[in-house]
């Protein structure tokens, strides 16, 4: 019987401590806790956010709630391109973004991988909710609007809920730019 071989891990860009970007593996960014770079999307409508719901299936961090998607560019991707073709992959959306600011992070999540992430936050606003979703079974289990200052209290009410990193967001919300 043939093995499946293992999944090719896309080669992301990292940053060095001379503050140079240098190519890695994605899993092993994650493995070792290297900084690399990354992009969180929040879309929203009025005050409320489109958070998503991992699927169970990811290789961290599965079944829990998150920002509406986020990624790490490919080697010589812009973020914003990134942003976009996340954006499309996960939730089938094609939206007009708009950079916010730049915030970093390191936080220990699941299967004792580390996410010590340089993302450049982008937004989305959008007129109504009922917006023309595809989403991809192997990324996103469920999608909900939240006002964001019901999803601040929950976040602390039920932390168990919600990605390490997702909290990070919300505890340090100003710093986002949104």
């Amino acid at each position: 019987m043939k093995q499946k071989a293992a999944p090719i891990q896309p080669i992301i860009p990292a940053i060095g401590i001379d503050g140079l970007l240098f190519p890695i593996e994605k899993l092993k960014a994650h493995k070792d806790g290297t900084l690399h770079l990354a992009v969180s999307v929040f879309v929203f409508c009025g005050p409320n956010l489109l958070i998503q719901k991992r699927a169970e299936s990811k290789y961290h961090c599965g079944g829990l709630w998150a920002n509406t998607c986020c990624t790490h560019p490919h080697w010589n991707e812009a973020p914003e391109a990134s942003a976009r073709r996340r954006l499309q992959e996960e939730l089938g959306l094609k939206l007009e973004l708009k950079a916010a600011h730049v915030i970093e992070y390191y936080a220990e999540v699941s299967n004792n991988l580390i996410e010590h992430e340089r993302v450049q936050v982008f937004r989305a606003d959008v007129p109504h909710q009922n917006l023309d979703f595809n989403l991809a079974p192997d990324e996103v289990a469920d999608i909900r609007w939240t006002d964001v200052r019901e999803l601040k209290l929950d976040a602390i009410a039920n932390p168990q809920n919600y990605a390490p990193w997702f909290k990070i967001y919300l505890k340090r919300w100003s710093e986002l730019g949104l």
